[in-house]
């Protein structure tokens, strides 16, 4: 339930939860459920249910068993913030994260009321990054209720982007994804759509991550924006050295 990712701005997945439920317009194409349901069909015990929402406490520890540090998005396979996850499983899960802090943990959530909700209930320690994903400008209140948070990274992941983000307000976030859908019926994304996004984090210096055009062949189309890849990733400075790098191109997110 732990391995190697392809996903660009991380390193490795750890997955105590898989399954989930569409909620919302980017939901349609879920690429996890198409996953979810190919490892199904090849007997991978871990997905006997398919797509259903399930915990797996013989994964919880697994990060405790990587001795060298790793850039972890946790869940890639859920939401960590579904309805049908107890809070005692999430609070399992936030405390692995707090006892490996040589590891950057990720985590993403469409559900931000329940995040806002449980956020107060949480420990938030300073290896851990929250975010929030946005499709369209229907869902920006997403970002008002991770603002919200005590989270020590607080980032968007506008991914897949279907329309146009104007007036963002990007204050109190860190670090901003952008990506267009991939596979199967894969929906367009605009390029003036992300240069807007673009232009807007580099107007108030948030660091910006272009993941990809995506479409039915996400290889063919790349990821160049601009004449450039744009990988930026926050990187936290010594104390009163002036908040966020964002013109690090690294891969990993470091905190110090």
């Amino acid at each position: 339930m732990a391995q190697k990712s392809k996903i660009e701005w991380t390193e490795s997945t750890w997955n105590p939860v898989t399954g989930c439920t569409k909620i919302s317009t980017g939901c349609r194409n879920c690429y996890a459920e198409r996953i979810a349901l190919r490892l199904k069909a090849m007997g991978q015990p871990n997905y006997r249910s398919g797509f259903r929402v399930t915990t797996h406490p013989h994964v919880l520890e697994t990060p405790l068993r990587w001795k060298q540090p790793h850039t972890i998005f946790v869940n890639s396979m859920s939401d960590l913030f579904h309805k049908d996850i107890p809070f005692g499983f999430i609070s399992k899960i936030f405390d692995v994260m707090c006892r490996t802090s040589r590891h950057r943990f990720q985590a993403l959530t469409k559900r931000s009321h329940r995040l806002l909700q449980l956020s107060p209930k949480l420990p938030w320690p300073q290896n851990v990054c929250m975010g929030v994903t946005v499709e369209n400008a229907d869902y920006i209140s997403r970002i008002d209720h991770l603002r919200q948070t005590d989270a020590a990274i607080k980032f968007i992941s506008f991914e897949p982007l279907l329309g146009p983000i104007p007036n963002l307000d990007l204050d109190n976030i860190h670090w901003v994804i952008v990506g267009g859908e991939s596979g199967p019926g894969a929906r367009p994304m605009l390029p003036e759509w992300v240069i807007d996004i673009r232009d807007q984090c580099l107007a108030v210096r948030v660091p910006f991550f272009f993941k990809q055009w995506g479409g039915v062949n996400k290889k063919k189309t790349g990821r160049i924006l601009a004449g450039r890849t744009w990988d930026q990733m926050p990187i936290r400075l010594e104390p009163n050295s002036g908040g966020f790098d964002y013109e690090s191109q690294s891969r990993q997110v470091v905190l110090r």
